[in-house]
């Protein structure tokens, strides 16, 4: 069969896409999810390959009798099936035009566990971090740690024979999976562990399958022997390898199939205790090649791990604000190349002696100082962070060129390593590109990618032509051409070059047999299409964005479609930790409400692939719904995907198109209304009081009759002119107070607390008023949250023209509420690019911020005593969390004497701004405070005082936990020494 025509049932007839007989079925028959339409088939199309082909629809089971039945609907309907996990497979493995099976949202339980045997059962789903996380408080861990361990499921590790950082101590999948019970074609549920195969007590189907297995083996083993590499790091292809011996495992031959085979159920896998100590240090190369070139003399003292980032990725790497503070701290001068090498065992005088051990032999190669040593465990936690963070670090290039992954993970042994890489270089230059290298040294398996734009066709030709000479080479070296990522859609093709003919055939009558009627995944491993074909590619021919005008300033990322494709799909933001991306994500578990799926959407919409008007449609509308706008993607993810802004965009847009309605009217507007209203407050407050007006509030504008509305203060806060403070001989430092819309007519106490503190650290506030007459001045960010940015742009320009005087004298511009005074540092550079908002984003700062940079620079005298409370509980607002100001929240309240600080470790409170309030959203509100502000509330005990600074988080934390939070400034003027405090000093 020709490798530039797939199989007939690789590609099922598109009328089958979308197919209501079908969907139909599945949805009278099962449990779970069932997805047709073309938005969740768009979101689905795409892993994080290059590829992007559209499934069939998208099933998500509830439970393995749904895995069951879906697959006897598809072996009736004549649908090939896919089984997915997290979707962050690097070749096209996870993409194709078949029933898509989601394991990931429900599947992902832990079955069964044994702590004495050191064994586990997992069902496909169960992302790695979850699991280890299980196993944590038994001393045991899961220890292919690949990089994804955050949204890398089980199953597809499985499927993948995934290898991970410390695969030099423990291994690939291959090693560490004991049994796996599988769903096959015809209908067959077998648990494939280590047998005698000359057994006759097993059932037919399995004994036949090991009976044709080992004849396979029998016959090939010669040939297998001569053309398998022997490299660790080999997991293209099928396991044929595995199948001599005197017993037989045949779960060792379904990982790594990529889903060809039949379907996981659940995966026995052996556990390994903790290393109770860790030591870490981080070599410094000034060339490439001598860290190729060291890479194997550091491996001789056997370490756990010897990690690889190059110049490209410690350039990239330091431009991302949420590594650049760590890596200031364990990366000195400008080193060509970085090797990361753990040592971990039971004892730390063992390892720091190994780790000593490893600063002399940098000695004796001739590099002396080259070694930053992490003994701390948090040291060593961030720094594997950035490592783990490596794929993304290099996508984060703004350019119409990204490194490219198809020559991604190839292997060769050590001792070619420094030549394999200076002659891949040489290949890449020939072809006018450069590659960027970082992974594993530990094992000669390299992640390197040229820097290519897979839009041009000349690039693509490039592609073809670097994978050819770096296989050929990668076989000269006796290596693999898949050394962790597998095969799916790029490297299948090229496994007759690198095996021979008759191993080949050996695959293909491995996928007969388990498989004899091409149910599962079919293209990959065997009968695969060109890797080449423009069809299959994200983009194909003639892709390009629709025309548009934008609201927003996108010149950063070469334009709005540039700023959406800056999502290659990764998958970082699948978080379950502490982390704030992607709060409705991990309330929902749905692919449509994480930053992956809307950017995916965003893209097929504005390129046209989900028809003229998809971009402005209801359907793009409930995907970018549940985006809370908390801009935990613009600081976590590490290429820069920033959803909360594409939303402005996007509504800015739709609101043209569709109107807006009176509740979003009602927020947009709030700042404009609000001294108006406020004559009204006492009566408008009434709303909170009697249930019937709640009721009926919700029936007329959609506010949630379950909440209470912010209560307008009988006293708002009122500009004034600045008091003569401190000194008067002009040396006295002065600073602007802009008051926010929220802090002014409903919390006024936050303000004036917040003058009384500055007030009394000498400092000479000026209010940062309008000219006289005018209303108050408002940052626009309630406009922005209804896309109504024309109408925020004139706020701004407002902003601007009164603060301008103050920024230009170099006066820093203060404020309390993180939603508002942030908006000045970010959305003013877009709506209003240009020197001015770009002057004043460099002087806005939150309130703990200045305090603490006065407090480093040793200009701040702010007498404070001890507060009744002895212990402080704060909790973040997603944009201090987003823009890096946690750290001097901690530390100013740390100011107070004798105040104990922790801080709640959570994603976004729930609340956000009016998403909180609003009747639809109140539910998932809700869900999204439980994921860890809300209990911890609930945890703290009396004498605790809990501090939040957003006024939407306080109400959040008041509504769910029925606990009072604080502004960090109310806590501060509590805490100001009082005349008769100093006298008794």
């Amino acid at each position: 069969m020709p490798l530039d025509a797939p199989p007939e049932n690789a590609r099922p007839a598109s009328s089958r896409i979308g197919d209501g007989k079908l969907a139909g079925r599945l949805r009278r028959e099962l449990k779970g999810e069932v997805l047709f339409d073309a938005f969740s088939r768009g979101r689905y199309a795409t892993d994080a390959s290059f590829y992007q082909i559209e499934p069939i629809g998208v099933v998500a089971p509830r439970d393995e009798r749904d895995v069951e039945i879906a697959l006897q609907i598809a072996a009736d309907e004549g649908i090939p099936v896919l089984p997915r996990g997290g979707g962050t497979s690097q070749c096209g493995q996870t993409v194709g035009e078949a029933l898509v099976m989601d394991c990931s949202r429900h599947l992902n339980g832990l079955v069964a566990f044994d702590a004495e045997a050191r064994t586990a059962v997992v069902q496909p789903g169960l992302v790695l971090d979850t699991l280890n996380k299980k196993l944590k408080c038994h001393g045991l861990f899961f220890p292919v740690d690949v990089s994804t361990s955050a949204q890398a499921t089980l199953g597809g590790m499985a499927g993948n024979n995934s290898c991970g950082t410390r695969s030099l101590r423990y291994g690939n999948m291959v090693h560490n999976v004991r049994a796996i019970d599988a769903v096959l074609a015809d209908g067959s549920a077998i648990h494939f562990d280590e047998v005698d195969p000359e057994r006759n007590d097993l059932p037919a189907r399995h004994q036949d399958l090991l009976r044709r297995m080992r004849d396979l083996y029998r016959r090939e083993a010669d040939e297998i022997t001569a053309r398998i590499p022997t490299v660790q790091r080999k997991v293209g292809g099928y396991n044929i390898e595995r199948l001599g011996g005197e017993k037989v495992n045949l779960a060792k031959l379904l990982v790594g199939s990529e889903g060809t085979l039949g379907f996981f159920q659940r995966i026995e896998i052996d556990l390994q205790p903790l290393p109770r100590h860790k030591v870490l240090g981080v070599c410094h190369f000034p060339t490439f090649r001598q860290a190729m070139e060291s890479a194997r003399h550091i491996v001789a003292l056997r370490p756990a791990a010897v990690e690889l980032a190059d110049r490209a990725m410690i350039d990239l790497g330091r431009a991302i604000p949420m590594f650049r503070a760590t890596m200031d701290l364990f990366v000195r001068g400008e080193p060509d190349a970085l090797l990361f090498v753990e040592f971990a065992g039971e004892d730390l005088d063992a390892e720091k002696a190994n780790l000593r051990r490893l600063v002399e032999l940098m000695d004796d190669l001739g590099l002396p100082g080259g070694v930053v040593e992490a003994i701390d465990p948090a040291f060593q936690s961030a720094i594997w962070e950035v490592r783990k963070a490596g794929l993304n670090i290099m996508m984060s290039m703004k350019t119409a060129g990204k490194p490219v992954s198809f020559i991604e993970d190839c292997a060769v042994p050590l001792e070619h390593l420094a030549d394999y890489t200076e002659r891949l270089t040489e290949v890449f230059h020939k072809h006018g590109t450069s590659g960027t290298w970082y992974a594993h040294a530990s094992e000669g398996c390299l992640h390197v990618r040229p820097v290519l734009n897979l839009k041009l066709d000349l690039d693509v030709r490039k592609m073809r032509a670097i994978a050819e000479e770096t296989f050929a080479l990668v076989r000269e070296y006796k290596g693999s051409h898949s050394g962790e990522h597998g095969d799916g859609l790029v490297r299948s093709e090229f496994h007759e070059p690198m095996y021979g003919s008759r191993v080949v055939q050996a695959f293909r009558e491995v996928k007969t047999t388990f498989d004899p009627s091409g149910l599962f995944n079919p293209g990959k491993i065997v009968d695969a299409p060109r890797m080449d074909d423009r069809r299959l590619f994200r983009y194909k021919p003639g892709y390009a964005p629709l025309p548009m005008e934008t609201a927003l300033d996108w010149s950063d990322w070469n334009g709005f479609s540039g700023a959406v494709e800056m999502c290659n799909n990764n998958g970082a933001c699948r978080k379950s930790d502490a982390s704030v991306m992607c709060p409705s994500y991990r309330a929902t578990a749905d692919e449509k409400h994480v930053t992956r799926g809307r950017a995916n959407t965003l893209r097929l919409a504005i390129t046209g692939q989900l028809g003229p008007d998809a971009f402005t449609s209801q359907p793009m509308y409930e995907t970018l719904d549940l985006c809370v706008g908390c801009k935990g993607c613009k600081r976590e993810c590490p290429t820069g995907v920033d959803i909360s802004r594409m939303k402005i965009e996007f509504l800015h847009h739709y609101r043209k198109r569709h109107g807006i309605p009176l509740r979003e009217r009602l927020i947009a507007w709030l700042p404009r209304y609000a001294p108006m209203a406020a004559r009204l407050g006492g009566m408008l407050n009434l709303r909170n009081r009697v249930p019937a007006l709640a009721g009926l509030g919700e029936r007329l504008t959609g506010f949630s009759r379950h909440r209470p509305l912010p209560k307008w203060h009988a006293e708002p806060f009122r500009d004034l002119a600045p008091k003569e403070t401190g000194a008067t001989d002009g040396s006295v430092a002065e600073v602007v107070l802009f008051v926010d819309t929220f802090n002014r007519w409903f919390e006024a106490d936050n303000a004036r607390a917040a003058l009384a503190v500055l007030e009394a650290a000498g400092y000479k506030v000026h209010v940062a008023m309008p000219p006289k007459g005018e209303r108050p001045l408002c940052c626009g960010r309630t406009f922005l949250s209804a896309g109504l940015v024309d109408e925020a742009r004139i706020e701004q320009r407002r902003v601007l023209d009164a603060l301008g005087p103050h920024v230009e004298r170099g006066t820093p511009i203060v404020g309390l509420e993180p939603s508002c005074l942030l908006t000045m540092r970010d959305e003013f550079k877009s709506v209003l690019p240009g020197p001015a908002s770009a002057a004043l984003a460099g002087r806005a700062l939150l309130l703990e911020e200045f305090l603490a940079a006065e407090a480093e620079a040793g200009r701040l005298r702010l007498p404070l005593r001890a507060l009744p409370h002895k212990r402080a509980l704060l909790h973040g607002h997603c944009h201090q969390k987003a823009f890096g100001a946690m750290p001097a929240t901690e530390r100013v309240l740390k100011m107070i004497p004798g105040l104990e600080v922790s801080t709640i470790q959570s994603t976004c409170c729930g609340m956000a701004g009016a998403f909180g309030y609003q009747a639809e959203h109140y539910e998932v509100s809700m869900r999204m405070g439980e994921l860890g502000v809300l209990p911890a509330a609930r945890a703290a005990d009396a004498d605790t005082v809990i501090v939040a600074d957003g006024t939407s988080c306080r109400h959040q934390i008041q509504d769910g936990a029925r606990r009072q939070a604080v502004h960090l400034a109310i806590l501060l003027r509590d805490a100001l020494e009082r005349p008769e405090d100093r006298l008794a000093s």
